[in-house]
């Protein structure tokens, strides 16, 4: 029952709101900034002589769609802002330099040329656990051997690689 002295703006809350709400829930899908952007628009309203407008619904209708735009925007200013500052964060892609590719293979053959200066099992049970990622124990059962004589070979392999990487070769 609505009394004869009910503001303006608590009768059309009452009488808009569902509708208001219902718009806002078709948009943003969320309840919760559904009624906040409801909520909005009555704040709006509030510094609005409501007596002096011709449509009322129409007005009411037309800040919900303003405060969408201004929410779009936001969010879009938002999304640009994290994405900036994930790029900044982020280290600087190098270029695809020629030298950097020559140079690279030329390791990546002098490496493959040391590899196969090694004994056959040393070598495969390196590449086995280092390259493959195959853990030591499955080495261990493939060559039938113990895990210690896997971690010998092993070793040997990455000593004498580290010793032709510090004479040049």
């Amino acid at each position: 029952m609505r009394s004869a002295h009910e503001p303006p703006l608590s009768q059309l809350s009452r009488r808009i709101r569902p509708a208001l709400i219902s718009y806002f829930l078709r948009r943003v899908r969320d309840p919760n900034e559904a009624e906040d952007l409801a909520h909005e628009v009555f704040i709006r309203l509030a510094e609005t002589p409501i007596d002096s407008l011709r449509s009322t619904d129409a007005y009411v209708f037309q800040i919900a769609a303003n405060l969408l735009r201004d929410r779009a925007r936001r969010n879009k200013v938002r999304e640009d802002y994290a994405h900036s500052v994930e790029a900044a964060t982020e280290p600087p892609a190098e270029a695809l330099d020629p030298a950097r590719i020559v140079a690279g293979r030329r390791s990546l053959s002098s490496l493959v040329a040391r590899l196969r200066e090694l004994s056959d099992r040393t070598r495969e049970m390196f590449v086995l656990y280092r390259i493959e990622n195959v853990n030591k124990r499955d080495i261990a059962g493939a060559y039938d051997v113990s895990v210690s004589t896997v971690e010998k070979e092993i070793a040997k392999a990455t000593a004498y690689l580290m010793l032709c990487r510090e004479d040049g070769e």
